[in-house]
């Protein structure tokens, strides 16, 4: 009785650990490179800029001064 964790007969006890632990081991994994994989997504601010412009959000004037306050 004291073996099974209270979860059942036949290791089902020792099968939610396990998997419990499998899960933290991935969830952690997960967010430590999530780090390394955000930096591939991140833009810097010129690029983020030019863009905006691109897609007509901002007027020539806007991006100029924008530029000049970034560089």
């Amino acid at each position: 009785m004291m073996g099974d964790f209270g979860f059942g007969h036949m290791g089902f006890g020792w099968l939610f650990w396990i998997a419990l632990i499998i899960a933290g081991f991935f969830l952690i994994r997960g967010n430590l490179s999530g780090n390394s994989s955000n930096q591939k997504t991140d833009q810097s601010a010129l690029e983020i800029l030019k863009q905006r412009y691109a897609r007509g959000e901002i007027s020539k004037d806007e991006f100029d001064r924008m530029k000049k306050d970034l560089v």
